[in-house]
């Protein structure tokens, strides 16, 4: 088993494909062990690599200011695009959770978006005024000229008043990104953007963790990470002896 991750090794896999394997491995010593045909479980013995750390893409506040004003405010699918981009950011969704409110996920009242999360957990989640006015202005003037009259329950509709996908919404995202010169700029960057800005901001990590849908703190943990890169930066470059 150790001579088979060192030929993984070897062929240059990155750690999360080696590890996939050997955990394939330890399933099947596992199965074969419950069934009586091997006494002990061999992979057991034999540690995955850790995989590489990679700190989540984070927009400036500015960028995000940019981006989200670089829509316009004239054709339904802008307006429609507005309002997506304003809300992910507003509340730290998730794309699937995006695609998946419907025309009554919004409460105006309540200034409030009702989600359903990963596991079919459902949150509701606070959204800021300037998210809920472009998702008012579109659902007054953007939605009625896509729907056409259809019975499209999804809040967010395609120009056939479908509901839209992931990479319908990526591919939008993209677009206006291009356009107001943002690289890394992704739903998902606006998702991480939300959380490290909201820590910025003074929140605390438990908060978050709530507001994102994370099951474990853990998982949350690694914006306290980007923050600290950040402050290590700027050290590196105001300190004189750095």
């Amino acid at each position: 088993m150790r001579r088979y991750a060192q030929v993984l090794g070897r062929a240059k896999l990155s750690p999360a494909s080696v590890s996939r394997k050997l955990a394939a491995l330890r399933s099947l010593f596992r199965a074969l062990r419950e069934s009586g045909v091997v006494k002990a479980n061999p992979a057991e013995l034999v540690a995955s690599p850790k995989g590489r750390s990679h700190l989540p893409t984070v927009l400036k506040p500015a960028e995000v200011v940019k981006l989200l004003e670089s829509v316009p405010q004239c054709k339904p699918i802008d307006l429609r695009d507005r309002a997506m981009l304003e809300l992910v950011y507003s509340a730290g969704l998730r794309v699937s959770e995006l695609t998946g409110l419907d025309t009554g996920s919004v409460d105006f009242d309540a200034e409030e978006v009702r989600v359903e999360g990963k596991g079919g957990r459902t949150r509701v989640l606070p959204v800021g005024e300037p998210a809920l006015r472009e998702i008012g202005d579109y659902l007054r003037r953007g939605r009625p000229m896509l729907s056409q009259g259809g019975d499209e329950p999804a809040l967010f509709i395609s120009i056939k008043g479908r509901r839209l996908s992931p990479s319908d919404i990526n591919r939008r995202l993209s677009r206006w990104a291009g356009q107001a010169g943002i690289a890394g700029a992704h739903p998902h960057a606006l998702r991480h953007s939300f959380a490290t800005h909201m820590l910025d901001g003074g929140a605390d990590l438990r908060s978050i963790q709530e507001l994102l849908g994370h099951s474990r703190i853990s998982t949350t943990q690694i914006y306290t990470r980007v923050e600290s890169a950040r402050l290590r930066e700027a050290y590196a470059k105001a300190h004189p002896r750095a």
